[in-house]
C-alpha cells in the first residue's frame, strides 16, 4: 500500500556531513508526521527527528543543533541533513511514516539505511 524507500547513509568520518532522504509513494491519501529513527547494535530503535503537519520539528537531545529534518510535502519526502556527526551517530537509520490510506491509519517505515561514523 505504502513504500518508504531511502536514498544516502554511508561512511563518514568524525566531524563529516551526510544527507538522508526518504520517498512515501503507494495509496497516500495524506501524511500526518515523516521522521526519522536509528538503531545501533545492540539498542532499540529511537527517534531522531519527526516533522508533522503543522512543519514544527522535534529531535532528540542527542541531534539537536546538528541534524536538521525538513519535509517537502508535494513530494512525500522527508529530508534529514546530518552535521557534526559523532562515532556514536552510527546506526542504521529508518524513515518512518504516519500516513492516511483510504479510511485507515497506518505506520510504515523504510527498510533502513546504515550510517557508519567512524576514522
Amino acid at each position: 500500500q505504502v513504500q518508504l524507500v531511502e536514498i544516502g547513509g554511508g561512511l563518514v568520518q568524525p566531524g563529516g556531513s551526510l544527507s538522508l532522504s526518504c520517498a512515501a509513494s503507494g495509496s497516500i491519501f495524506s501524511i500526518y508526521r515523516m521522521g526519522w529513527y536509528r538503531q545501533a547494535p545492540g539498542n532499540e530503535r529511537e527517534l531522531v527527528a519527526v516533522i508533522i503537519n503543522d512543519g514544527n520539528p522535534n529531535y532528540a537531545e542527542s541531534v539537536k543543533g546538528r541534524f536538521t529534518i525538513s519535509r517537502d510535502n508535494a513530494k512525500n519526502t522527508v529530508y534529514l541533513q546530518m552535521n557534526m556527526l559523532k562515532p556514536e551517530d552510527t546506526a542504521v537509520y529508518y524513515c518512518n511514516a504516519l500516513v492516511k490510506v483510504r479510511s485507515n491509519i497506518g505506520d510504515y517505515w523504510g527498510q533502513g539505511t546504515q550510517v557508519t561514523v567512524s576514522s
